[in-house]
């Protein structure tokens, strides 16, 4: 299934692109940023948590527009036509 993933930031840095196309058979969100990560290194660790149980610290991932943490967190279900977006916790002061 195609899933259009979009990052902001410093992930857009770590990936090189704003947007990618994923054609991977995937079941739920955890299993799709798992492969992201393994596809881009620079963001391994950024969106899933060490055990891969939930997100990375304060990271926000969205299914379409809704946070995926007020559906099922990374057991959320991957939709096909699904617009995915990661974007890191910004910090200032």
């Amino acid at each position: 299934m195609n899933v259009e993933c979009r990052f902001f930031g410093p992930f857009r840095e770590a990936v090189g692109e704003e947007r990618v196309t994923v054609d991977a058979d995937v079941e739920t969100y955890g299993d799709l940023l798992a492969l992201l990560e393994d596809r881009y290194p620079a963001l391994d660790g950024r969106l899933l948590d060490a055990d891969g149980t939930g997100l990375a610290g304060r990271t926000v991932v969205s299914r379409n527009t809704t946070d995926i943490r007020h559906l099922d967190g990374v057991d959320t279900p991957v939709e096909p036509g699904d617009v995915v977006r990661a974007i890191p916790s910004v910090y200032g002061g």
